[in-house]
């Protein structure tokens, strides 16, 4: 008789742009929907220290990028001159990178032995686009000035990973997912359309599977699901080359809705090297699932965006 190796079903939860919506019952709420693994996207807030802070110390495994808002007074020149605190004595992105320590992943890897997969994550605190931007930051923060270094970083953390099942965990997506606006990556302001999509994280990801590593999963925000141009909802989920791509970006992802509060995560089932399903879910204050909507089935492929 011959022995089939199986793999346990994983459920990642992944939690789209915060800016600054965190709470203790974000934390009970994961508790309660048993996840094995917690992905952040980024842009956690204005270089949002606390709110690092807070998540830093939940208590679930978890790997986080940061995303543009995360060095929001550090990065650029705007931002520097609007800086609420003293930059020569304090230094808030480097903070926030010390608080997350080996979970943040940002041009690293994490393994998971006992989940039998590695994160990667791609270029911290991206603005998007395939414009070189915040040269100055990344060459002083990271040692990269341009994208074809940038790419080198990814690959050379997938390579260094213990496991071939790969999950890229991006602030921004990557280059190449579509150029209409309701794209996961495209643009959605004036002059609309356009692929806003990262070009090293697009490269990292086509020399990683090149290698012979197995992709089921890109995940990221930055681009938020309702759209500015129309308040219609973008596309969330494309699926190439047997890699499932989601844009977690449900934003605000904590509302009201009369005397319930609720707060969206995205749910990934997992099962080896293929996503089985992926779905947007809403929390009640009960830390009971209000809604449940279904954006991809393995089977089906794409239900619907959201």
């Amino acid at each position: 008789m011959t022995s089939q190796k199986t793999h346990k079903q994983l459920k990642i939860a992944v939690v789209g742009d915060i800016h600054d919506q965190w709470e203790a019952a974000d934390g009970i709420a994961l508790q309660q929907l048993g996840v094995d693994l917690v992905l952040f996207v980024g842009d956690f807030g204005n270089e949002s220290v606390e709110v690092v802070r807070a998540i830093a110390s939940l208590d679930i495994p978890k790997a986080a990028v940061f995303g543009n808002h995360d060095a929001w007074y550090t990065a650029t020149d705007w931002g520097r001159k609007k800086c609420p605190y003293n930059r020569e004595q304090e230094d808030w992105v480097q903070q926030q990178i010390d608080l997350f320590g080996e979970n943040h992943v940002g041009y690293q890897k994490r393994d998971f032995p006992e989940l039998g997969l590695s994160v990667v994550g791609s270029r911290p605190f991206s603005w998007g686009g395939t414009t070189w931007k915040n040269a100055s930051f990344y060459k002083e923060r990271f040692g990269v000035t341009n994208f074809a270094e940038s790419t080198a970083l990814m690959v050379a953390a997938a390579e260094s990973a213990h496991h071939n099942n790969i999950i890229f965990l991006g602030h921004n997506g990557p280059f190449g997912l579509g150029d209409r606006a309701e794209d996961p990556c495209g643009k959605d302001w004036q002059p609309l359309g356009g692929d806003f999509g990262d070009p090293d994280l697009a490269a990292a990801i086509a020399q990683t599977r090149a290698a012979g590593k197995n992709i089921p999963l890109v995940t990221f925000g930055h681009m938020h699901h309702k759209l500015r141009h129309t308040q219609q909802m973008r596309k969330a989920i494309t699926v190439t080359e047997g890699t499932v791509y989601l844009n977690a970006a449900s934003v605000p992802r904590i509302v009201q809705i009369g005397s319930d509060r609720q707060r969206n995560f995205s749910l990934v089932d997992l099962q080896g090297a293929v996503v089985t399903q992926v779905s947007l879910v809403w929390i009640n204050q009960n830390y009971k699932i209000a809604s449940e909507q279904v954006l991809y089935q393995e089977n089906n492929s794409l239900m619907q965006t959201v």
